[in-house]
C-alpha cells in the first residue's frame, strides 16, 4: 500500500523519465520521423495556428530548439522547483520538443503537473511514503487536482490538442479520479482532442520493478487516444504497456530530443510516442481546423501502419501514418451525431405501481415459511436442553 500512496501522490512516476525506459539497442538518429513519414506530411501542414499544451513537468521555454514558440502557463504541482535548476523541465523539454518536431509551426502552451524524477518534491514524497498512508495521503491531498485543473487550464487558454505524456494507475484512493474523468469530458466537450502515453509497464522481465501492467489513466478513459511505443522494428517496445484502451502506437524507442540543460539526447518510453502523435494531431488540425474528436480519432485509425493481424492490444490500430493523417483530414468522414432514440419510453413494460411498494407476498408462502421458522425454533430448543444435561463425574487424577 505504501507503493501505491507514492505512486498516486507523484502522479505517474512510471513515465515521469523517458529514459528510464529499459535500454535497448541504438536505434539511428531521427529514425521516427521517417517511419511516420512525417517530412511528406510538413508539405501539406506545419501546425500553423494549433496549440499543443503539453502537461509535465515544465518546459525550458528558451532551449534554441524552441525559437519562441513555448509559452509557460501555470505551474499546478508546486513543490519549489524552478526554472534553470536540473531538476526542473527534463522530461517536459524533451516532450515539447518532440511534439515540435513533427509540427514545426505550432506553439506550445507548458502546464506543470507533475515532478521529474530528481525534484526534491518527489523525494519528499517518498518520505512520507515510509511514514505510512496516513502522511502520504494528507500531503498528497495538496497536489491532488494538478492534472485536472492543467486540463481545464489547457481547455480555457485555446489549446486544441492536449498531450499528456504520464500516467497512473493508483488516483482513485485520494479522490480525484473522478475530477481528471471530468476535466477529460470537459476537454472532448469543447473539441479538444487529448492524448496520453499508454504506460512503460509493460516489461515480461520479473525482476524490472515497473513490469506492472497495471491501467494507466489518463490513457484508459474512453475519449483518450491512448499511444502504445514501437521500436524501429515495427514491433512493441518491450516496455509498452498491452491494454485495449490503446488507441494507436506511435515510435517509442531512442527519441532524440531536446534537453533542460542544453543541447539534446535521446530517450525511450510510451512518453515521447504519445508527443509524437500529438504533433501528428496537431498537423491535422492545421490542415482543417474544423475536424473533429471522433474524425481525428477515426483518421488515426484508419490511416494507421496496421499490424499483420489488424488491431492488437499491443499496437491498437498500428503506427500513426502522419502523411496519411494529414492527407486524408483534406477530405474527412461525415462528421457522426448521436441518433435520437425513437423507441418505446421504457424497457419491457415499463414502471409499475410506486417505487416504493412492493407486491404483495403470496400467503401460500407466508404459511410455509411460519410452519419451517416454527420447526427450527424446536429443534433449537430441544438441543439446547439436551446439551444442559449434567455429565457423570470423572475420577480425579493424582
Amino acid at each position: 500500500m505504501i507503493r501505491r500512496t507514492l505512486t498516486a501522490a507523484l502522479l505517474g512516476t512510471a513515465l515521469l523519465v523517458g529514459t528510464a525506459a529499459p535500454a535497448l539497442a541504438e536505434a539511428p538518429h531521427g529514425w521516427e520521423l521517417q517511419v511516420m513519414k512525417v517530412r511528406q506530411a510538413q508539405t501539406l501542414a506545419q501546425g500553423r495556428g494549433i496549440t499543443v499544451a503539453v502537461l509535465d513537468t515544465g518546459v525550458m521555454a528558451n532551449h534554441p530548439a524552441f525559437r519562441g514558440r513555448v509559452t509557460s502557463g501555470p505551474d499546478f504541482v508546486g513543490g519549489g522547483a524552478r526554472p534553470g535548476q536540473p531538476y526542473w523541465g527534463e522530461h517536459g523539454t524533451a516532450m515539447a520538443s518532440s511534439v515540435l518536431n513533427v509540427a514545426p509551426q505550432a506553439r506550445v502552451l507548458s502546464v506543470r503537473v507533475i515532478w521529474d524524477h530528481e525534484d526534491p518534491a518527489r523525494k519528499r514524497a517518498e518520505r512520507l511514503a515510509k511514514k505510512g498512508r496516513k502522511a502520504a495521503e494528507e500531503e498528497s491531498r495538496k497536489w491532488a487536482g494538478a492534472v485536472a485543473k492543467g486540463i481545464r487550464y489547457a481547455v480555457d487558454h485555446d489549446a486544441k490538442v492536449i498531450s499528456m505524456s504520464l500516467g497512473t494507475d493508483e488516483w482513485s484512493w485520494v479522490g480525484y479520479e473522478e475530477d481528471t474523468a471530468a476535466a477529460v469530458d470537459y476537454a472532448s466537450s469543447k473539441g479538444v482532442v487529448v492524448v496520453a502515453s499508454s504506460g512503460n509497464g509493460g516489461s515480461t522481465d520479473a525482476m524490472d520493478l515497473d513490469a506492472n501492467n497495471r491501467v494507466s489513466y489518463p490513457a484508459a478513459f474512453p475519449s483518450v487516444i491512448g499511444v502504445a511505443a514501437a521500436g524501429p522494428n515495427g514491433a512493441r517496445a518491450e516496455f509498452s504497456q498491452v491494454h485495449t484502451y490503446t488507441t494507436i502506437a506511435a515510435p517509442g524507442v531512442d527519441i532524440y530530443a531536446a534537453r533542460n540543460t542544453g543541447g539534446y539526447r535521446s530517450g525511450s518510453g510510451t512518453s515521447p510516442a504519445a508527443a509524437l502523435a500529438s504533433g501528428t494531431v496537431a498537423l491535422m488540425l492545421s490542415r482543417n481546423p474544423r475536424l473533429t474528436v471522433a474524425q481525428i480519432r477515426e483518421i488515426l485509425t484508419r490511416t494507421a501502419m496496421k499490424p499483420p493481424a489488424g488491431y492488437t492490444l499491443y499496437l491498437g490500430h498500428g503506427i500513426v501514418d502522419a502523411a496519411a493523417a494529414v492527407q486524408a483530414a483534406g477530405s474527412p468522414p461525415p462528421a457522426t451525431k448521436t441518433a435520437a432514440y425513437t423507441g418505446k419510453k421504457y424497457l419491457g413494460g415499463g414502471p409499475v405501481g410506486s417505487p416504493v411498494d412492493h407486491p404483495p407476498i403470496d400467503s401460500d408462502y407466508l404459511i410455509i415459511g411460519g410452519a419451517g421458522l416454527g420447526i427450527g425454533l424446536l429443534c433449537l430448543v430441544g438441543a439446547f436442553f439436551l446439551f444442559r444435561r449434567p455429565r457423570p463425574k470423572r475420577a480425579a487424577r493424582h
